[in-house]
């Protein structure tokens, strides 16, 4: 079964707005290791006047320009569906994701999940189970760092996320080739 981690940046509560993600980011877990070729990011349109909640972080705000000559999720539906549809699906608070997954594509079967931050409170005796405080307690952060090579990512950029949750989910589950040891 191909296993595919994922993540969303969403524009936050906002009354009288749904919270509609605005970047999604995948990548694959190849025969038990982060397979660095199959990383993937959307963006998603979001016109420069939508508001986005003052407590969202990210950069988004650098991105409006962008967001606004994006497609909208349903034009980029047929490629994810292939992706994700079928496919074990990794994310750090996976409700988060199922909850947007199921609300854009509700009649579409997803899963089985796998969610990071439970198997990290399972298998980690660790003050903070945020996803940046586990890859560098796990000393995973050279790992994450080498699949962007070149790039300015950091956290709560979907792409940067859904492979920080790729590397914690190898780690934590012995199917995977990375040592088990904590």
């Amino acid at each position: 079964m191909r296993i595919v981690s994922i993540d969303f940046e969403t524009t936050g509560h906002v009354p009288g707005w749904r919270n509609d993600p605005w970047q999604l980011g995948i990548v694959e877990i190849v025969d038990g290791k982060v397979e660095k070729s199959t990383k993937r990011e959307y963006f998603f349109k979001m016109d420069k006047d939508r508001p986005f909640s003052a407590t969202v972080p990210g950069r988004w705000a650098q991105m409006r320009d962008v967001l606004a000559q994006s497609p909208e999720f349903m034009d980029v539906w047929p490629e994810l569906a292939e992706i994700l549809v079928g496919s074990k699906l990794v994310a750090h608070n996976a409700a988060t994701e199922r909850t947007i997954l199921t609300r854009l594509a509700p009649l579409t079967p997803f899963g089985p999940w796998e969610d990071t931050l439970k198997l990290s409170r399972k298998y980690c005796k660790l003050p903070s189970y945020k996803l940046g405080d586990l890859i560098k307690a796990l000393n995973l952060q050279d790992s994450l760092d080498s699949l962007f090579e070149g790039e300015n990512r950091t956290w709560h950029d979907a792409l940067y996320d859904a492979c920080a949750g790729a590397l914690l989910f190898c780690k934590m589950n012995p199917c995977c080739q990375q040592e088990f040891a904590f």
